[in-house]
């Protein structure tokens, strides 16, 4: 299945019971040698009563993630579409999160993101204060640069920097280096907006163990919450990535990111393990 570009293999671990190893998770990653994906995501039953599912992500490099946005449309979709539940909306429980997941009649979903952390404590990001803009100093290509960025956690860390131009951007560089600076500890996911108007951005994310991504629901939902944070944005945004593009709704506060967008499913399949 895919959002926007985004890919994964879903797994129905209700119906079925399987423990992949990282190495197998690395090895069905593989775009040449096995099936190819971002994220693989597992549907499991719930360990709690006011749960309908559990929701667990995992990279391509095998690590488990707390939160994958365009992964939890398709989760919605495959639930759906393999009768495993017929509620709308869906409850599903991550790592660290709740979130609500419901189908709209043209086939998108909408995703009650929760609400996006700034704390750094929290995100986690190795600061003292929060503020809506921090400032590391990268050496990037052999050359020194200052990178302003917001940091906040929508489920997952997030770093957002604007930028005049994405074309220009060095994307990959500056992602990999902050993405592992050491004042990430778990590492952080790299956004790079462009603005375009108070109610539309475009978009381009370096993820956490997956490099650069068509489209990343987290991210955008990071990107938006940001530019309004900043004060950049309005509270209802569009964000084209090279996948496609989202709606992101926030109105600021303790509310919730509210995430739309479209679920493609590719193909079915069975691989002998």
């Amino acid at each position: 299945m895919h959002g926007l570009g985004n890919d994964f293999i879903v797994l129905d671990l209700v119906s079925n019971f399987v423990t992949l190893t990282p190495e197998q998770i690395r090895s069905l990653s593989d775009r040449r040698f096995g099936i190819g994906f971002d994220q693989l995501l597992q549907v499991e039953p719930p360990n709690e009563a006011e749960i309908d599912f559990n929701y667990r992500i995992f990279n391509m490099n095998g690590e488990e993630v707390e939160h994958c946005g365009n992964g939890a449309r398709c989760f919605a979709r495959f639930v759906k579409d393999k009768g495993l539940s017929d509620k709308n909306p869906l409850v599903v429980k991550t790592l660290n999160r709740i979130l609500t997941l419901e189908l709209a009649e043209n086939g998108e979903v909408t995703v009650d993101m929760d609400r996006p952390v700034f704390s750094p404590l929290s995100i986690p990001f190795n600061n003292v204060e929060q503020s809506s803009v921090y400032t590391r100093t990268l050496i990037i290509n052999g050359v020194e640069q200052d990178i302003e960025f917001t940091a906040l956690s929508m489920g997952n860390p997030h770093a957002v920097i604007i930028v005049e131009n994405l074309d220009n951007t060095a994307v990959k560089d500056i992602g990999e280096t902050l993405g592992k600076h050491t004042d990430f500890p778990e590492g952080v996911n790299v956004g790079f907006v462009q603005i375009e108007s108070k109610n539309e951005i475009k978009l381009r994310v370096f993820e956490r163990g997956a490099g650069e991504t068509l489209a990343c629901g987290t991210g955008a939902c990071a990107a938006a919450a940001a530019g309004c944070l900043r004060g950049l944005l309005g509270d209802t945004v569009k964000v084209n990535l090279l996948g496609g593009q989202l709606t992101i709704n926030w109105q600021q506060g303790d509310s919730p990111v509210l995430m739309t967008g479209p679920v493609k499913t590719v193909y079915e399949g069975t691989i002998e393990l």
